[in-house]
């Protein structure tokens, strides 16, 4: 059996709400029709020429992605330009694009719990939490603690592991010993504030204003940048695990894949390695 978009953004939102979604925010079926079937989904983080690429070489039907391909009222569509260039070549492909952005970074088990639990975080509640959310189980970001307090190298080395960078940027000093710790996956550099009142002893987020850098340095609190790519990335396993278990019940003969190609957008220049 297989489903339609349809029954696909039912089973989405079952996990990612789009009723979580900020109300600036685009989510949900952003390209396609709720009527085509779904034979092959291939998950990835940001929507790229690159990855409809893949979608095609890999015979992918259906694109999932963390950030929505349109995401600001189109004027046009240039073919010239890279956004234009790529809903010509997914239109021309029949391939349908779904977005799962903000309703993902707050639902339960979504970007800021998948960094907490990786990072080995318990009793982990969000930073911002959903309007009317009795339970206080949704929002955005959220803080957690170790039991046992860990080191900062200890920390540090899971947090490495995690993001699998070679550096990253860090405001203010980091403590000898580290026991709560507030995340934001993405640009969260206005929570920064919020995570140091809620006793944060860090904050990992990215996208980092440099005033944000200047008060954490004034304010005695370490903040972390892990980058948006690295922080947002890690949901994009947890996402095609829990639709490789749903399908699995619902008997869906469908193909449930991780992109191969897509990587950060930055790379580190080292003034070592300039070139004359």
């Amino acid at each position: 059996m297989k489903p339609q978009i349809r029954e696909l953004l039912q089973i989405l939102d079952s996990f990612a709400p789009v009723k979580l979604a900020e109300n600036w925010d685009n989510v949900g079926l952003l390209v396609g029709s709720p009527d085509n079937n779904v034979s092959s989904i291939l998950i990835g983080l940001d929507p790229t020429t690159s990855l409809i690429d893949e979608a095609i070489a890999a015979s992918a039907d259906t694109i999932i992605t963390h950030h929505p391909v349109i995401f600001k009222p189109l004027s046009s569509i240039n073919t010239r330009d890279p956004a234009g260039r790529l809903l010509q070549k997914a239109l021309s492909h029949n391939i349908n694009i779904i977005g799962a952005h903000t309703n993902l970074d707050s639902a339960v088990d979504g970007v800021n719990d998948v960094l907490g639990n990786e990072l080995g975080l318990t009793n982990l509640v969000p930073l911002v939490a959903t309007e009317n959310d009795v339970e206080m189980t949704t929002g955005l970001g959220r803080v957690g603690s170790y039991s046992t307090p860990i080191s900062r190298k200890d920390f540090l080395t899971r947090l490495f592991h995690l993001l699998g960078v070679q550096s990253m940027n860090i405001a203010g000093t980091i403590p000898e010993e580290i026991t709560t710790v507030a995340v934001c996956g993405g640009s969260g550099s206005d929570f920064a504030p919020l995570a140091h009142q809620r006793g944060a002893d860090v904050y990992l987020s990215a996208e980092i204003k440099h005033s944000t850098a200047i008060w954490a340095r004034e304010a005695g609190f370490a903040i972390i940048d892990g980058s948006h790519y690295a922080t947002e990335k890690p949901v994009t396993f947890y996402l095609a695990r829990k639709l490789e278990e749903i399908a699995a019940d619902r008997k869906w003969k469908i193909k449930i894949q991780l992109t191969e190609t897509e990587e950060h957008p930055f790379v580190s220049l080292h003034i070592n390695n300039l070139e004359d």
